[in-house]
């Protein structure tokens, strides 16, 4: 099977998990604030974080990178519902909501990423 294919399963399986997640953490939480697409994409960017790190510095290879960084967590991680959700906020005149949602994200996103590179180096 080529690596095409193993990384457009790999992105259904991660957009599966995805939703699953998404779905799970928002009917737990009926807050205003986007939660469910936040932890997706703070544990995606931490997941991401750990691949990059495996890959350079642990001899990962570069088609189990592709399968696990570009498909699985690439159809996990959401960059386009994040962006929505903020705007939706936006369009609601909850700013304040908005302002958390883009910079918490963003904050939390760098460090988890960070946090799973430093994890990889041990």
């Amino acid at each position: 099977m080529g690596l095409a294919l193993w990384v457009s399963l790999a992105a259904a399986i991660g957009a599966a998990g995805r939703y699953s997640l998404d779905v799970t953490v928002q009917r737990r939480h009926s807050s205003v604030l986007p939660w469910g697409t936040f932890i997706v994409n703070a544990t995606g960017s931490f997941a991401l974080g750990l691949v990059t790190g495996l890959a350079t510095h642990h001899g990962l290879g570069g088609r189990w990178a592709a399968i696990l960084g570009i498909g699985l967590l690439g159809g996990y991680t959401t960059w386009s519902t994040f962006m929505w959700e903020s705007f939706t906020l936006t369009e609601q005149r909850r700013l304040g909501a908005a302002v958390a949602n883009i910079s918490g994200s963003l904050a939390v996103g760098l460090c988890a990423a960070a946090a799973g590179l430093a994890l990889a180096h041990l």
